[in-house]
């Protein structure tokens, strides 16, 4: 890997401060890099997924007008302020 030299010494100095081997730093940023992007990948098929589910209910006339959702919970709304 090719580092700027002031980002590489901002990074030794770092881990040299935290009393911990740069190598190893580095090695949890990559597990941490890794993790997000395959969290994101997996949010990214779920979301696709749900999308694709709800077109094809859509296409099958299972759906309901968002009107009759606004409808619904705006009525809900108004039944929680009126509990507190």
């Amino acid at each position: 890997m090719k580092l700027e030299t002031d980002l590489r010494e901002a990074f030794m100095a770092a881990t040299e401060a935290a009393h911990r081997p740069a190598a190893q730093v580095v090695r949890e940023l990559m597990r941490e890099y890794i993790a997000r992007q395959r969290e994101m990948r997996e949010y990214e098929d779920f979301l696709h997924r749900k999308v694709e589910i709800a077109r094809r209910q859509a296409r099958e006339g299972r759906g309901r007008p968002s009107e009759v959702v606004e409808a619904e919970f705006a009525a809900r709304r108004a039944e929680a302020l009126t509990k507190k």
